[in-house]
């Protein structure tokens, strides 16, 4: 079966408008697949090196997230391994300001206590 990447114009869930930006957070929003995209932006790399970069995720869950990354056309198979497209690319760097965004967050709430963040 192969897996199926939320796609602008197709209800998703949380939305039935099929809005562009509600497919794309609906994709974002699946387990590993932010980290995924973050190991890529480094550097391009195999299964099994991606799967090790993420923590030995499952291969099963991997392997769905590759197809739906793939499917979104965010990544690619190439010589040197998984990599990002220019779509993918243009993506990280959308999501740069998120990142700096949640990191003075991060400094503004101090060090989390045991289980807050659970």
């Amino acid at each position: 079966m192969e897996a199926r990447a939320p796609r602008p114009g197709v209800p998703v869930r949380g939305s039935e408008s099929g809005r562009p930006v509600m497919a794309a957070l609906d994709l974002l929003g699946r387990r590993w697949t932010m980290r995924i995209l973050w190991e890529l932006r480094q550097a391009p790399a195999g299964f099994r090196e991606l799967q090790r970069r993420c923590e030995r995720m499952s291969s099963s869950v991997l392997s769905t997230r590759i197809e739906e990354l793939s499917g979104a056309r965010l990544l690619a198979l190439g010589s040197d391994g998984y990599h990002l497209t220019p779509l993918g690319q243009d993506l990280c760097e959308a999501l740069s300001p998120l990142d700096a965004w949640s990191r003075r967050w991060a400094e503004e709430l101090g060090p989390a206590t045991t289980g807050e963040l659970e």
